[in-house]
């Protein structure tokens, strides 16, 4: 069993980032996966896309989770501290939120082209309801998760 839900950074902090990466002079790969009970939305920086397109395009993906989903607890994922794989943490999340309506996770993953030091992994555990949320965090932030068999 791994301690999946340990590292929240807040909201402001997590777009921060998000800005400082798709706007320093880092190269980077990026992917970001939204999956909820209406489907699953992915988008992959291809080599064509210019980091602006990229940028807009996360950006109007995070404002649609907004929408239908205003409660979020964003976790940050870092190899450095040998967490658990981004995936892992989302496929946890979205199984674990099934008794709750109106969940989005979303995964951003920004990979340094060349090295690792600047990476920036982040999964958003998006709720309809404050109540779900704060649920949500009492019962698995910190704890371990049991593997899905």
């Amino acid at each position: 069993m791994a301690i999946l839900f340990k590292t929240t950074i807040s909201e402001n902090s997590a777009f921060e980032r998000i800005e400082q990466a798709l706007s320093g002079a880092h190269q980077y790969d990026g992917y970001l996966n939204a999956v909820s009970d209406g489907g699953e939305t992915a988008l992959s920086w291809g080599p064509a896309m210019h980091a602006g397109e990229f940028k807009s395009e996360v950006s109007e993906i995070l404002r649609q989770t907004w929408d239908v989903a205003r409660f979020w607890v964003i976790y940050e994922r870092r190899e450095d501290r040998k967490d658990p794989d981004a995936t892992d943490i989302r496929n946890a999340a979205f199984r674990l939120t099934r008794g709750y309506s109106g969940v989005v996770v979303v995964t951003l993953s920004l990979l340094g082209k060349r090295d690792s030091a600047n990476d920036l992994e982040l999964v958003f555990v998006c709720f309809e309801q404050d109540f779900h949320r704060r649920n949500f965090r009492v019962r698995y932030e910190g704890k371990p998760i049991p593997n899905q068999d």
